[in-house]
């Protein structure tokens, strides 16, 4: 980190120059089992978002700003461990970059000792703020609002049957029990099958064997990572699709690689999406959408938008501050209305149940109809609300 401060040769420092730079903290899976294209995604917009503070803002309170990123593996220990690291070692003033809901749960019951506030970047669990912790904030879509978003697709298109195949994670499990709750609270009458299966595993073919005697009209895809893409696969090995419709739970089929591993079959998949082309973003998102483009020669996905609204909302609530000290950073979280990368500004309320500390996203079911089709161009299928 000394490299992001050193003055340049035959040039004496500044007093802000000489000052240890603002260290922010991102846990983020790269390597197995965690989820690691959603890793590196957050991790480029948490990288951009640096550059933009030092570049464009000139740091924050008069000093740089660094990134220090810890892989987690998608693992709860790893994540505590890389916490207790960053704020104890590292001297990190906020983390974010979450992406495993057990990580960030996990991360989160150490935090309320140590004091350090953490952001779920893209963790969805109840959980994560619906403990109403403090120093737990939230920028994602969080369960109830996001299984709304299937049930309604589910709704429009008058499907009678579905199969839910969940990990047996904080994620998926509750998920699963969500739309299972949802379907009795608002008395669709949908039948509904639910399995679960372990997220390590390397074959879903028993379990989706049982969905197809099922013979569901939709399948609700709750695997994060390598068996998300493995239940698309092998649900075309046993005949279940494409006559049955899949939706997976987040966008991961955003991503080039769907194609890459899919092919023609990778036609006809839905997925909840965040974000699209037509969104609305801040001038700030606007400067990174271009920045990401120029860095990657690829248009951003919403976790990349993310990582870099993180930096960005934490730097507001410390000049707001005037301090980087945990409870006054906490303070202006909570008092505070931030600009992210999306048009609408971003505030964590106290609200109630699991909307405490939380900022969501808009909320749609986006669907590929035809190949190559890029994620920011598939097809509209629903919007929540309407």
């Amino acid at each position: 980190m000394a490299a992001l401060v050193a003055a340049l040769p035959g040039l004496a420092m500044t007093p802000a120059q000489a000052q240890d730079p603002i260290v922010f903290g991102a846990i983020v899976p790269l390597s197995p089992p965690g989820e690691t294209a959603l890793g590196q995604f957050v991790k480029r917009g948490g990288e951009i978002g640096i550059e933009y503070l030092n570049e464009v803002k000139g740091g924050v309170l008069g000093r740089k700003a660094a990134l220090s990123v810890h892989d987690s593996s998608g693992k709860n220990e790893n994540g505590v461990a890389a916490y207790r690291r960053l704020v104890t070692e590292e001297k990190a003033v906020a983390v974010f970059g979450f992406v495993h809901s057990g990580v960030n749960i996990a991360v989160n019951e150490v935090a309320k000792e140590l004091g350090v506030p953490t952001m779920g970047t893209q963790a969805g669990a109840s959980d994560i703020t619906a403990k109403r912790y403090p120093v737990a904030f939230r920028t994602h879509a969080v369960d109830p609002p996001r299984v709304a978003t299937w049930i309604g697709w589910i709704k429009k298109n008058n499907f009678k049957r579905v199969s839910i195949l969940a990990e047996t994670t904080d994620y998926g499990i509750g998920l699963a029990n969500e739309t299972e709750k949802q379907n009795k609270d608002k008395n669709l009458g949908l039948e509904i099958q639910k399995i679960m299966f372990d997220r390590t595993t390397t074959d879903l073919l028993p379990q989706l064997l049982q969905i197809k005697a099922f013979r569901p009209d939709v399948i609700i895809n709750l695997g994060v990572g390598q068996p998300l893409d493995l239940m698309i696969t092998q649900a075309y090995t046993v005949g279940l699709l494409p006559q049955a419709k899949m939706v997976t739970s987040y966008d991961a089929p955003a991503r080039p690689q769907h194609w890459q591993i899919h092919g023609d079959k990778g036609v006809g998949i839905s997925f909840v999406g965040f974000y699209t082309p037509k969104s609305k973003l801040s001038a700030e998102g606007e400067w990174f959408a271009k920045r990401y483009q120029q860095k990657f020669n690829e248009q951003p996905v919403y976790g990349a938008f993310n990582g870099f609204g993180n930096v960005l909302v934490y730097a507001q609530a410390i000049e707001k501050a005037k301090t980087t000290e945990s409870k006054a950073l906490v303070a202006a979280l909570e008092e505070g209305s931030f600009t992210g990368w999306s048009a609408v500004p971003v505030t964590f309320p106290k609200a109630e149940g699991v909307l405490w500390h939380n900022w969501s996203p808009p909320l749609m079911i986006l669907t590929y109809s035809q190949k190559d089709q890029k994620g920011a161009d598939a097809d509209v299928a629903y919007t929540l609300g309407e």
